[in-house]
């Protein structure tokens, strides 16, 4: 049996979440000790520097590559990613369609696999209305929420244009012609967005930084989350939305085609007619639910 070495994001964010999450449910699997593992997995590539490079050059290394922004991919990321290639020997990524825009760089074998969703965390709650109270919100409102930075660094509030802010925008304030609208965000670099709003005197709720049973919560009072990136891994939500059965529209990025029925995927041009399907999505997330989810990267890192 196959001992798999995790490294770590480094930050309060998803990537150490799965970590943990792989640890605790796959212990026949996984190691602490990167002395004594089978395969080494760089679940986060940016934190390469925290691995000495002598288990780099001497185990088996699957690198797990979230997604890559063509339009920033520029002489720092080439050299970055090329530096990381050299240690390389498979890569994961999340979907499909990253495997095509990856391997415009690389010869290495790249097999996509969708992270998985604990369904423990992410779940429908029935009582809206208390959950509503809770939070302080009117009943009344037209809730849409935004879970993801929306801001390029700390300060300038330039958007981050991978995100698509701008195009979230222009659906929020197309919808609030008609609906009494309030965008539900949280995490960190959402200046851009909180800007923007106030300009056009939407109303918005921050919850800036949150545990999971509160994200999990703030999922379950929305009608609606609207992924209107440009470029994505996953994006995480996908998964999310369709767990806590949150009612969702999404660009075609990452997995959405693999998780969205066609109905709820949009463009620019026809956001207007995109539609939730919250039993679809339901459907289409539960092969994904730990302990299901787990299943073709075991399998995955067995035949290696």
């Amino acid at each position: 049996m196959k001992k798999i070495f995790l490294n770590s994001a480094g930050e309060n964010w998803i990537v150490d979440r799965f970590k943990d999450e792989w640890l605790t449910h796959n212990s026949q699997y996984a190691t602490n000790d990167i002395k004594n593992c089978d395969i080494l997995w760089v679940i986060a590539p940016w934190n390469l520097s925290s691995i000495p490079k002598k288990y780099l050059k001497n185990k088996m290394v699957v690198c797990t590559i979230h997604h890559i922004d063509t339009d920033k991919f520029k002489r720092k990321e080439r050299r970055d990613f090329y530096y990381l290639d050299k240690y390389v020997d498979q890569y994961h990524t999340l979907s499909n369609k990253n495997v095509k825009i990856l391997k415009n760089y690389t010869d290495k074998n790249v097999t996509p696999i969708p992270f998985w969703i604990d369904s423990k965390k992410f779940f429908y709650i029935e009582d809206k209305v208390k959950l509503l109270k809770n939070f302080g919100l009117n009943n009344g409102e037209f809730l849409i929420g935004s879970f993801q930075r929306d801001t390029e660094k700390k300060g300038n509030l330039k958007p981050k244009l991978s995100k698509g802010p701008d195009q979230f925008l222009e659906i929020v304030k197309k919808i609030s012609e008609e609906k009494n609208v309030r965008v539900i965000l949280t995490g960190k670099r959402r200046g851009y967005l909180i800007k923007e709003l106030e300009k056009l005197n939407i109303k918005y709720s921050y919850f800036e930084m949150i545990n999971l049973e509160i994200l999990n919560q703030l999922y379950n009072i929305l009608d609606l989350y609207i992924v209107a990136s440009r470029v994505e891994g996953g994006p995480a939500s996908i998964l999310e939305c369709g767990a806590s059965k949150t009612p969702i529209i999404s660009t075609d990025v990452g997995m959405a085609s693999q998780i969205l029925p066609s109905e709820s995927i949009f463009d620019m041009n026809s956001f207007e007619s995109a539609v939730p399907n919250v039993q679809k999505t339901y459907k289409n997330t539960l092969p994904y639910f730990i302990p299901h989810g787990f299943n073709k990267f075991i399998e995955y890192f067995n035949n290696l």
